[in-house]
């Protein structure tokens, strides 16, 4: 149930003994379902040198909301970036046309060196290339072994036969002594419902590392 209406005039917000706050459940149509939300797990698989990371099932009309959570995703090969596409038959194909855009926040160790910045390199014009979550996770030729990439997808209603398919991603990966964030949106141009979904790298396969999916209440 969505949140519909709050009368913010008549509700009644009191600090409880533990310094919380706990709202009147008495005001105006203001109930505990209306908010909040849950995560479902639905699937959870941890690479080990996969030169891929696919679901193939449990994206459908279920839910309006899909997240894929990445933890600690860790590359085999430098000058590697963490990637993903869509698939709307089932997974034999991975090529949905995408418009995106992608900018990065980066600091380094040193505190010496920031920026901010458009990563026209990355962003896709009407492509079914891979989309890049991530810049190279590791930028020397070499792996660190603490090198590593987390994030979370959030892909909307992909089930639809009417609407675009947007997805909007944020994520940190640390290489070469930097904290990068990246963020990266766009949508998948196609009508049609997208039922399966790709991770890998740009280079060599993902050593290491979690990819969850959940749908969301």
């Amino acid at each position: 149930m969505a949140l519909s209406k709050v009368n913010f005039n008549s509700m009644n917000v009191t600090p409880s003994a533990s310094k919380a706050v706990k709202f009147n459940s008495s005001n105006n149509g203001l109930e505990t379902g209306d908010i909040g939300g849950s995560l479902v797990l639905i699937s959870e698989t941890t690479a080990s040198n996969s030169s891929a990371v696919n679901f193939t099932s449990g994206l459908d009309s279920t839910y309006k909301e899909y997240q894929f959570h990445f933890t600690d995703i860790h590359p085999a090969s430098g000058n590697s970036a963490f990637m993903f596409n869509l698939s709307a038959d089932g997974g034999s194909n991975y090529n949905v046309t995408k418009t995106t855009t992608a900018f990065w926040a980066a600091h380094n160790e040193a505190g010496n060196d920031s920026n901010l910045f458009y990563r026209t390199s990355e962003d896709l014009a009407q492509s079914t290339a891979d989309q890049k979550l991530s810049v190279e996770v590791t930028f020397p030729a070499s792996v660190d072994d603490d090198n590593s990439f987390s994030g979370i997808l959030h892909l909307f209603e992909p089930s639809s036969t009417t609407f675009v398919k947007h997805f909007i991603s944020d994520g940190n990966h640390y290489a070469s002594n930097y904290s990068t964030r990246s963020f990266v949106a766009g949508y998948g141009n196609t009508t049609s419902a997208i039922n399966a979904i790709t991770f890998k790298m740009s280079t060599g396969n993902i050593a290491t590392g979690t990819i969850k999916m959940y749908g969301v209440l």
